[in-house]
């Protein structure tokens, strides 16, 4: 009974942590970017009774085994990577990645970080920057009095001035992809880190090497389906439940032990 009340608390305890991945995706449905997780479940070490193969008598053996589970565990909350829908904003300063493979943009302290949110402005310097102020890489700075600020597909940004005849070329916007993207570090603010696990980013020009292309004047919606959330809720509250009641029959059988006379 001791070992039917610790299975269902690791049941419960891997269910818990389910739902608190579910209700991440869920809160983020309108986050720009943003990519949902999955809950990855391990089970636990097993106690072997009777080995499979073991010899039953001097002539024949087991051919099924006798083991006994101890529950389960998350082992892993995976990003899934795949793209969300296009919602045109017809905003110059927007872009979107239309494939694999993410925009970089620079640290507080320099380091280069990564993200699918393409929601950019200008600064009162001029510099291309996130909502947050991040410059965007490798660095653009737009001049004043532009008319137009054109974005190619394949990352080169021009802009249109008063002064100027011919379109100012101001940098190319490079897409960066890696090898295992699932082994990348979310740390808030839509900005995702490199790894060890991840792989060192390969800065690629966009519609390269399988990298995707840029969209100007669009953003990625998240990838988040509430109606799948929504059914992946009920089956994780169905199982802790059930966890749940596992615990009230061992709980039953044990007073019933305790009651012998």
């Amino acid at each position: 009974m001791i070992r039917a009340l610790h299975t269902a608390a690791t049941g419960m305890a891997a269910q818990e942590s389910n739902v608190n991945t579910i209700s991440n995706n869920i809160a983020n449905v309108n986050t720009t970017g943003f990519k949902k997780s999955r809950t990855e479940f391990d089970d636990l070490l097993y106690e072997t009774i009777q080995e499979a193969g073991a010899k039953s008598s001097n002539v024949t053996e087991y051919n099924v085994g006798h083991q006994i589970g101890s529950g389960a565990k998350v082992s892993a909350t995976r990003k899934q990577h795949s793209q969300g829908s296009v919602q045109m904003t017809n905003n110059p300063y927007d872009m979107m990645v239309n494939g694999e493979g993410f925009l970089g943009v620079i640290g507080p302290n320099g380091e280069l970080k990564y993200t699918r949110d393409g929601s950019f402005n200008v600064d009162a310097q001029g510099n291309l920057v996130s909502r947050s102020g991040h410059k965007i890489f490798p660095g653009i700075n737009v001049p004043p009095n532009v008319l137009k600020i054109g974005i190619s597909e394949n990352g080169n940004v021009e802009a249109y001035t008063r002064e100027s005849v011919e379109p100012m070329n101001l940098g190319q916007i490079p897409v960066f992809t890696f090898v295992n993207p699932v082994g990348l570090r979310s740390e808030g603010g839509n900005l995702l880190a490199a790894t060890s696990g991840s792989g060192q980013a390969i800065q690629n020009m966009p519609g390269q090497n399988g990298s995707g292309y840029l969209m100007q004047g669009a953003l990625e919606a998240s990838n988040v389906n509430v109606m799948n959330e929504m059914t992946d809720l009920i089956k994780a509250q169905r199982a802790y439940e059930m966890n749940s009641k596992v615990m009230g029959v061992a709980d039953q059988m044990l007073q019933t032990v305790n009651n012998i006379r």
